[in-house]
């Protein structure tokens, strides 16, 4: 699995994620557990709230502030590619609000958005469990 093809950017606001090789390194042996077996492009965009409604409203017509959407553009069953936005504004809020290191949050967030690329959705509350306890394992499986 190409890791490289793992990128992380940053809109509108001025952030940096730390340990970018163990991150990806960390993503790429999730999505190979969950039995995919080629990263294609899979891009991060660490943005604020307001870039992330901009793109709800244009894109999902939901007026709505959220932590993630998740763009998925794989074109082949065994690879995972897309575009994964992520507000660092409601990141910090959510790890104050729920009392979790915000870099735990960070990290939850991440791969939450690589389990819907794997497949996984979170409408129904059986899915919504399911989801949790796959970013549960996920964020235990960590070794950094």
């Amino acid at each position: 699995m190409a890791i490289n093809d793992i990128q992380f950017f940053s809109e509108d606001i001025d952030f940096t994620l730390k340990e970018k090789i163990k991150v990806r390194q960390w993503i790429a042996s999730i999505i190979k557990l969950e039995g995919f077996k080629r990263i294609g492009e899979l891009n991060f965009i660490f943005c604020s709230d307001n870039y992330l409604l901009a793109i709800n409203k244009q894109y999902l017509d939901h007026d709505t502030y959220t932590d993630i959407v998740t763009f998925d553009s794989s074109e082949q069953e065994d690879t995972i590619a897309g575009d994964i936005f992520i507000s660092i504004d409601r990141i910090d809020e959510n790890a104050g609000k729920f009392g979790v290191d915000k870099r735990d949050e960070l990290h939850r967030v991440i791969i939450h958005g690589v389990l819907h690329l794997c497949g996984y959705v979170d409408k129904q509350k059986k899915d919504k469990d399911l989801m949790t306890q796959k970013e549960n394992s996920s964020l235990q499986a960590r070794m950094f």
